[in-house]
C-alpha cells in the first residue's frame, strides 16, 4: 500500500484552473487532457530508450511516489522545478516533511529576500544531485519538450543537475517535435499563465526559453531518467 500525502495543491492543477480561470476554459476536456493508448505508450517508452534515456514505467500515481522514491539515493541533494505532476503524485507535499534527502528546495524557499532567493536557485537550485522535473511533451521518437519563463528549470535539465528524473503522465506523449511545440504553446503556456494568475496574481507568463532534449548525453548516458506514467497527468 502506498504511503503516498494528500496533495494540497489541487486548486491550481489542470482541473481545478479550468474550471475557474475563463481564459483556459477551451481546454476543458481536450485531447491532451486524456492518457494515450497502451500502443502509442509503448511506442514512446521504446522512443526514449532508444535514445539513451532510462525509463522506468509506473501504473498510477500511487505507482510513481513509490518508484520516484526508489531512483533518489539517501542523502542527496534535491531541488524541484514547479510541477503539477509532482504535485498530483504526492511528492512536493512529501518534501515539505521528514525525508532522507537533503532538500535544497526548502532551503531556497526559507530565504525570503527575493534576490538572494534567486541567487540561491542559480547557485545551488540547478547544481543539485537530483533535480526532478516533468515535461511539455514526449515524442513518440523518444524527444522531450519543455520551456520556462526564468531559466531556472531549461538550466538545471541542460546541464546543471548531477542527475535529472523527469516525470510525466501518458497525456504528454504526442506525435513529433512539430507536436510538441505546438503542446507547449497552445497548451502548456496557458495554463502555465492561468497558475501565474492564481498564485502570483500576474497577467501571465511567456515561454522565454524553449528546450528539447533529442538523446541523452553519449558521455554521460544515465543522468537524465524518466518515470513514464500510464495515467494522465499535470499539463
Amino acid at each position: 500500500m502506498s504511503s503516498r500525502p494528500e496533495n494540497t495543491f489541487a486548486h491550481t492543477n489542470f482541473h481545478a484552473l479550468v474550471e475557474t480561470d475563463k481564459q483556459i476554459a477551451h481546454l476543458k476536456d481536450g485531447a491532451y487532457s486524456k492518457p494515450v493508448s497502451v500502443e502509442r505508450f509503448n511506442i514512446a517508452k521504446a522512443g526514449l530508450e532508444s535514445k539513451g534515456f532510462k525509463v522506468t514505467v509506473a501504473e498510477d500515481k500511487d505507482d510513481a511516489f513509490e518508484k520516484l522514491k526508489t531512483l533518489i539515493p539517501e542523502g542527496a541533494t534535491v531541488n524541484v522545478a514547479h510541477s503539477t505532476t509532482l504535485e498530483e503524485i504526492g511528492f512536493i507535499n512529501y518534501l515539505m516533511g521528514e525525508t532522507p534527502y537533503d532538500n535544497i528546495r526548502t532551503k531556497i524557499l526559507a530565504e525570503k529576500d527575493l534576490a538572494k532567493q534567486a541567487e540561491l536557485r542559480r547557485v545551488l537550485g540547478t547544481t543539485v544531485d537530483y533535480f526532478l522535473t516533468s515535461m511539455c511533451a514526449v515524442t513518440e521518437n523518444g524527444e522531450m519538450a519543455h520551456g520556462d519563463f526564468s531559466g531556472t528549470k531549461v538550466g538545471g535539465v541542460a546541464f546543471g543537475a548531477k542527475n535529472v528524473v523527469v516525470v510525466v503522465g501518458s497525456n504528454k506523449i504526442v506525435k513529433d517535435e512539430a507536436e510538441a511545440y505546438k503542446r507547449t504553446v497552445e497548451w502548456c503556456v496557458p495554463f502555465a499563465s492561468a497558475y501565474s494568475r492564481e498564485v502570483f496574481k500576474a497577467p501571465g507568463t511567456t515561454l522565454n526559453n524553449y528546450q528539447v532534449l533529442r538523446a541523452a548525453n553519449p558521455f554521460n548516458p544515465g543522468r537524465i531518467q524518466v518515470l513514464l506514467i500510464k495515467e494522465a497527468l499535470g499539463a
